[in-house]
């Protein structure tokens, strides 16, 4: 089919043209953007905690009774919790991945560095920490139970062992010789040797993206912070909902004192942690798929108009000889052309775009592929969107020719 007279006919109707020429350069620009970033809040959004989230939960106990020792009551919550039917393993916690609460500190590789050589979030455990987490011990070895101390706000914690992430041994070590390495929490000696490695451990921060699997291990049991005391529980599989509603159970019964709060789940963790990932994916997925609907809108009923105002025209070419077939290619040629003008304006625009939102929000640029895609995904919805009018068009009989006449 010649493409000349078809664009002649267009450019007799240039406002049309102009207009859904606009609005498919515009839903480009937005849809490539919008797809992108919505790709970025789901990998950010799936990234692997390094724990077993399905069978972990974690709670905070707060006791009111006189005489109350954290060390004594740390111990016997540990005590009652390991011995409960379905649980794997226990271990007493500041905070857990994707928590938002939690330690860092500065690691560096000599007293009095000037500038830390990383940055890691520390996570204090006893001997069943690792277990309990279900991170994957892939080198060196567990804590040992005379490695495990008691500390308080007052003293200086420097402990003499740690366990790290791979992600952190990669950064402090690029050689991969960070096993038996010392490195310094603090600027004093005496330094902490490196025992084990563990494949993975996300921070308790999902948007510290610099230092989000940077994490250590250290062998303590905080026994200042009052009177709470927070644990973190891994069940046997497909218990941890019944073993949740035993542990709250015993230790009420174990101490009348007690209250628990913020029993969580690791799943229900990730779902808060990522909640407003999740909220900005729907958002743009909506205005997605909003933005779509009107644009096909917009070609339905230019094309509508234009096969009412074609009637004659059509029958003529029907008497003329033209099979319906023909007619069909017509307007679907027709909307390619002012589909392809308005797609090489949005690419334009979808790069504009995107570096706007570098410059204003520091987002990555925008992949070159996410802009071909668009161009078929607008290319297909065009298609789609004027068949029916285009359907419509070949029911014209060839008599509608003499009925002015």
């Amino acid at each position: 089919m010649e493409i000349r007279p078809i664009f002649s006919a267009l450019m007799r109707n240039k406002v049309s043209m102009i207009l859904i020429g606009a609005q498919v350069a515009l839903t480009l620009a937005i849809l490539c953007n919008a797809l992108f970033i919505i790709g970025q809040r789901l990998t950010h959004m799936n990234r692997p905690s390094g724990m077993n989230e399905a069978d972990t939960f974690h709670f905070s106990s707060l006791v009111f009774a006189p005489g109350f020792n954290l060390a004594t009551t740390l111990q016997a919550d540990l005590a009652l919790l390991r011995q409960l039917p379905g649980v794997a393993a226990a271990t007493p916690i500041n905070s857990v991945p994707l928590s938002g609460i939690g330690w860092r500190a500065n690691v560096k590789l000599q007293p009095q560095q000037k500038t830390a050589t990383a940055r890691t979030v520390v996570y204090p455990v006893d001997v069943q920490g690792l277990n309990t987490h279900g991170a994957k011990l892939i080198a060196g070895r567990d804590f040992k139970p005379a490695e495990v101390i008691e500390f308080n706000a007052e003293k200086h914690l420097q402990p003499t062992v740690v366990i790290v992430s791979k992600a952190l041994a990669d950064t402090l070590f690029p050689d991969g010789d960070a096993l038996g390495k010392q490195i310094y929490l603090k600027d004093d000696p005496p330094p902490a040797t490196i025992i084990g490695i563990v494949e993975r451990m996300q921070a308790s921060w999902i948007n510290d993206d610099t230092s989000i699997e940077n994490a250590t291990f250290i062998p303590a049991l905080l026994i200042d912070s009052g009177n709470q005391s927070s644990y973190l529980v891994r069940t046997e599989p497909g218990h941890r909902d019944e073993v949740m509603k035993a542990v709250e159970q015993k230790l009420a019964q174990a101490n009348t004192g007690r209250i628990i709060q913020e029993m969580r789940s690791m799943e229900q963790t990730r779902r808060e942690a990522y909640a407003g990932d999740r909220a900005m994916a729907i958002i743009l997925a909506v205005v997605v798929s909003a933005l779509l609907a009107i644009t096909a809108l917009g070609i339905i009923g230019m094309a509508s108009f234009w096969v009412a105002q074609r009637t004659k025209q059509i029958g003529t070419r029907r008497a003329l000889g033209a099979t319906r077939g023909d007619i069909l290619r017509y307007f679907q040629t027709e909307n390619f052309i002012i589909t392809t003008l308005g797609l090489i304006v949005g690419g334009i625009l979808a790069y504009a775009f995107s570096f706007w939102l570098i410059q204003h929000y520091q987002t990555p640029r925008l992949p070159w592929h996410y802009v071909p895609i668009g161009f078929l995904c607008l290319w297909l919805l065009g298609q789609l969107a004027v068949l029916g009018p285009a359907l419509r068009a070949t029911r014209v009989p060839p008599v509608v020719a003499t009925r002015s006449l």
